[in-house]
């Protein structure tokens, strides 16, 4: 709960929250930080907090996800304005991609993406993912343009370490 002040500051910035609903006031962004709680609890997927080390401070959420009627299985991304372009999207967007293909099994990944962030466009190529086309959200998301980026299990194995 000490994280929730943090998430309803991103759901409440106009640019961190554009492409995650658009900007919520506090009591929504609480039912949104509940479903994480709520996903994990009954399913055993949801996004992971990102974490600051050194600090504890809440940074932002980046993990597996799969909605009822989602167009595949998902490692999506949000992060806090001022933890954006510090290089935390790729270390744990990394991070959930090995606990995807390692731990939960899956045999591929997607990132639904807007075809106009840019940001994470970027951070799915960083992490070998690919532009698959455009796909489609189930409702009440059925007329939010995305784009499924992703890669297979055999990409993700194959590809270069660092």
């Amino acid at each position: 709960m000490e994280d929730f002040p943090r998430w309803a500051e991103m759901m409440a910035d106009p640019e961190a929250s554009r492409f995650l609903g658009g900007v919520q006031p506090a009591a929504t962004a609480w039912r949104g930080f509940m479903t994480m709680a709520g996903a994990w609890s009954l399913t055993g997927i949801a996004m992971f907090s990102v974490i600051e080390r050194d600090t504890g401070l809440w940074l932002g959420r980046i993990g597996p996800w799969r909605p009822e009627g989602w167009p595949g299985n998902e490692v999506g991304w949000g992060l806090h304005p001022d933890a954006q372009g510090k290089g935390y999207g790729v270390e744990a967007a990394t991070a959930t991609l090995d606990y995807a293909f390692d731990v939960l099994g899956w045999e591929d990944v997607i990132h639904c993406i807007d075809p106009e962030n840019t940001p994470s466009q970027r951070l799915a190529e960083r992490v070998g993912s690919r532009n698959l086309g455009p796909t489609r959200l189930p409702p009440p998301f059925a007329d939010v343009s995305v784009d499924a980026w992703g890669q297979s299990r055999a990409d993700w194995k194959s590809r270069p370490r660092r």
